[in-house]
Parts: structure tokens; sequence; C-alpha cells
């Protein structure tokens, strides 16, 4: 009798399924879904608010200027139009704005620093999981301290630095993109060897040293053992540095200074506000197009994200 109250005892998230036991089905009482109403009511709330600026976004550039400004706004457009959306693309609005160059320095600077960022985090997060060396609890204080220090704040001490070294090595890091993939790259480091580290320590060490003892060499064991354990946890960090790179503005807009030609694709919504007004068309369809790159890559890389963040670094 205990037996059989225990095993039918596991419920599923739906309202009706069967037993993961004894396959019966079953059915939740109505009291339990009362209960459960205000999770899903609190659940849609905080969906609706996350989702509706993106969706007021989306909307705004598909309408006509005369709607943008009138009173009676509507959920949706009277009159769909891809007006703005020719305006930025064909650089209508603004003479000398090229958006699709601006869009590959975007993917210059964005692809570079997360390839930079994932091989030198995870040989980061390597030497730091399993080599035992002086100051690593230090390096590691140092690593969570950076976090907590936003990225304006260290501008100015970083603009001067990299005028510093440019005077030093004669290489122009200023107002150009070579400058701002080396800071995209420093900047997301810390949180990416952070998260890779409890994935390296979450390798049990003795799948490395039975494939040494097999005559495996130690890049062997890293690219054959090592790696494929630790790759979801790589691609849930080169989400981090990704979205960092893509969307950051304040620092590419004083790294580059009036280097329109290395200008990426965020620096392309200041040309749209004028002195004498705001063409919120042309704003709202730029922000749609910007975020476009950033969903194709979450819908190729959303199965190991979520491997990455939910299951840790050991398969079966």
């Amino acid at each position: 009798m205990t037996a059989d109250a225990t095993t039918t005892t596991a419920v599923a998230p739906g309202a009706a399924g069967q037993d993961a036991h004894t396959g019966k089905g079953y059915r939740r009482s109505p009291i339990k879904r009362l209960r459960q109403a205000p999770l899903y009511l609190a659940g849609l709330a905080v969906f609706l608010f996350s989702v509706f600026p993106v969706y007021w976004m989306v909307v705004t550039a598909f309408k006509p200027t005369g709607e943008i400004f009138t009173s009676d706004q509507r959920v949706f457009p009277q009159e769909p139009t891809l007006e703005h959306f020719d305006q930025v693309l064909n650089g209508q609005l603004i003479p000398g704005v090229n958006f699709w160059q601006f869009l590959g320095n975007s993917l210059i600077v964005t692809v570079g620093a997360v390839a930079m960022g994932a091989v030198l985090s995870l040989l980061a997060a390597v030497a730091v999981a399993r080599f035992r060396f002086r100051m690593r609890s230090a390096f590691i204080f140092v690593l969570l301290v950076i976090q907590m220090v936003p990225m304006e704040a260290m501008i100015i001490s970083l603009f001067i630095n990299f005028r510093q070294l440019s005077d030093i090595t004669g290489a122009e890091l200023l107002g150009n993109l070579s400058g701002l993939l080396i800071v995209y790259t420093a900047v997301s480091l810390p949180i990416t060897v952070l998260m890779l580290r409890g994935f390296v320590e979450a390798v049990p060490k003795e799948l490395e040293e039975a494939a040494a003892i097999d005559g495996a060499g130690p890049w062997t064991v890293f690219w054959r053992i090592l790696m494929p354990l630790v790759a979801p946890g790589l691609v849930a960090a080169s989400i981090f540095a990704f979205i960092t790179a893509w969307n950051e503005f304040v620092v590419a807009l004083t790294f580059l200074g009036r280097s329109t030609d290395d200008f990426t694709l965020p620096l392309t919504l200041s040309y749209y506000f004028g002195r004498y007004g705001t063409e919120w068309g042309a704003i709202m369809a730029a922000s749609t197009l910007l975020t476009v790159p950033v969903m194709v890559f979450f819908l190729f890389v959303q199965r190991r994200m979520v491997s990455g963040l939910t299951m840790g670094a050991v398969k079966g």
C-alpha cells in the first residue's frame, strides 16, 4: 500500500498525463491548479514585460511616419511599410552612412572577439582548474573583482593605456578595429574563464589519466577527451562574448572617434538622432536589423547553450 502510494505521487508538469512508475493515468485536482495559477500568471506577466519592448520596436519599424507620431497608437500598423528598412539599408536619410559596411565591421569585431576569447578562456580555465601554482587563489579573486566593475568606468584608463601603448609599440590601436577587438576580448575573459573553470573541474581526471596510460599525448588528451566534454560550456561562454561585442556602444564610440569607416553597427543609431529631429522609424528599423544576427546565433547554438547551462560538462 505504501509502495503504491509512493509510486503514484510522481507528477508531470501538465494537468494530465501518466505516472512515471506505474504508467497509470492521473489528473491534477482543481485545488492544485488553483494554487499554481498565481505562478503561471506571474510568469506570463514577466514574459509580457520582457517581450513587449521588442514587439513594439518591430511594429514601429513597419509603421509609416504618420502612424508613429499620431496619438492614436495601434497594436498593429494599419498600413505596413518597408520604407524605414529601405532608408537604413540604402542610406537614403544620411549621406555616407553605409549600413553594410558597418555590418561587416561588427561581424569582424564580434567573430574575432568570440574566437580569441574562446581560445584564451579555455586555456586559462584548464590552467586554473588542473594546475596548482602560486597566487592561484588571488588570480581567481581578481577575476571576480573585475566583474564588479562596469566597462564604462574603465573607458578613460583604457583609452590612456592604449594611447601610450600605441606610442611605445608604434601600432595604431585607436581609431581602428584592432584596439576594439582587444578590448572586447579582454572584457569577456573574466566571466568566461570562471564559467569554463567549473566545466573543466567537473571532468574526472581519471579520464585523462586513462588516456595518458594508453599512450595519448597532452594535446591528444586535450582535443579528444577534454574538449568534447567542455564544448557545451564553451558555447555558453561564447554567447556572453558575442552579446558583449555585438551590442556595445560607448567603448566603440570612444575608441573609434571620428573614424567613421570603422564604425560598428550600434553606432549607426547615433546618425538618426539629428539636431532638429529624430528619425524614430529608421531607429526602430536599424534596431530590428541589429537584433536579427543575435537571434540567428541563438537559434544556431540553443541546444549547446541549454546543455551548457544545465547539464554540466560530464555526460552519461
